[in-house]
């Protein structure tokens, strides 16, 4: 199961201040994450990295992205980007396979447009849903997929669900789509996605004993608003790991040798917004856990909750 964080700011901030640095930084996750249900893998997240960021409007509004098969703890590409490179809306990824094989297309994030998307977790009953999946998508986001992970067929799928709204996913519009609309898509991605799984016939289920659990931690930015999902289709199962925290500022703490960060508030506003599946810091009220079945819009240049929104009910 991967690992991922995604970054949001009124400032722009070193990428190396949440990849390299931090006690638990993504980094460190790649060979040493402690969170994650499936154990059976150790604590590794090996299958390759990525990095995507958003640069000035002047160079346009798709996303930058770095993707690489090379483990990430062993790239020194990365600690020379990370450490000369600064934006204010981040994502970073660590890939453990469970769907696709180790290569560059099955790197998160995918981009589309100025839209940007990464998941952990997986598609329940995924190599009987597939088909179904492609059946429904418009030709060209079909043919836009060129990896062979779930988490990419799901992307398409929630393109394809933006444009069946009426909005056009390659527009690329200055202000952005909007936190309603991407809230709106990602619902309605969920809800197809678990439909799928409930067109399984029950003997096949039976017969070949299939996981239908999908884990579907997904996160979404039009460089503008970030909409992140916890969710598993079980009433019963616990979903995969997610945590927030929100402040002023993301700093090193003062007088510490061991350079260890801190989620810095210094008054009621939120300018920072940080989600991780695993915290960068362990330290006492730093994060919050984001509750099963819930969804989090995060819009703004000042950075704004606009509220978690319950996901479709499990079953």
């Amino acid at each position: 199961m991967c690992r991922f964080l995604v970054y949001k700011g009124s400032d722009e901030i070193l990428l190396s201040k949440l990849i390299l640095e931090p006690c638990h930084s993504i980094l460190r996750q790649s060979f040493d994450s402690r969170l994650r249900l499936d154990t059976r893998r150790g604590a590794n997240n090996a299958d390759g990295f990525g990095i995507g960021y958003y640069t000035s409007p002047k160079l346009g509004a798709e996303p930058c992205i770095f993707t690489s098969t090379t483990p990430a703890w062993n790239d020194p590409n990365l600690q020379r980007i990370a450490s000369k490179t600064a934006s204010n809306l981040i994502f970073a990824h660590v890939r453990a396979t469970t769907e696709g094989s180790t290569s560059p297309d099955n790197c998160h994030p995918f981009e589309n447009g100025s839209l940007m998307w990464m998941h952990n977790g997986g598609l329940g009953g995924w190599k009987h849903i597939k088909r179904r999946l492609a059946e429904r998508l418009a030709d060209k986001w079909y043919l836009g997929v060129r990896g062979g992970t779930d988490s990419e067929w799901a992307f398409a799928l929630f393109l394809d669900t933006l444009e069946r709204m009426g909005v056009d996913p390659s527009s690329s519009p200055k202000k952005g789509f909007g936190p309603m609309v991407l809230r709106k898509a990602m619902l309605k991605t969920i809800a197809q996605i678990n439909d799928l799984i409930d067109q399984i016939p029950e003997s096949t289920l039976h017969s070949e004993n299939i996981d239908t659990r999908s884990l579907l931690n997904f996160c979404v930015s039009d460089g503008h608003s970030i909409i992140c999902t916890r969710y598993i289709n079980s009433s019963t199962d616990e979903a995969a790991s997610l945590y927030y925290s929100s402040g002023t500022q993301w700093e090193t703490r003062q007088h510490d040798d061991n350079e260890n960060y801190q989620m810095k508030r210094r008054d009621k506003g939120a300018d920072v917004v940080l989600v991780s599946s695993e915290p960068l810091t362990f330290e006492r009220g730093q994060t919050e856990t984001m509750r099963n079945s819930t969804l989090g819009s995060y819009s703004l240049t000042v950075l704004q909750k606009i509220g978690s929104t319950s996901l479709p009910t499990p079953s």
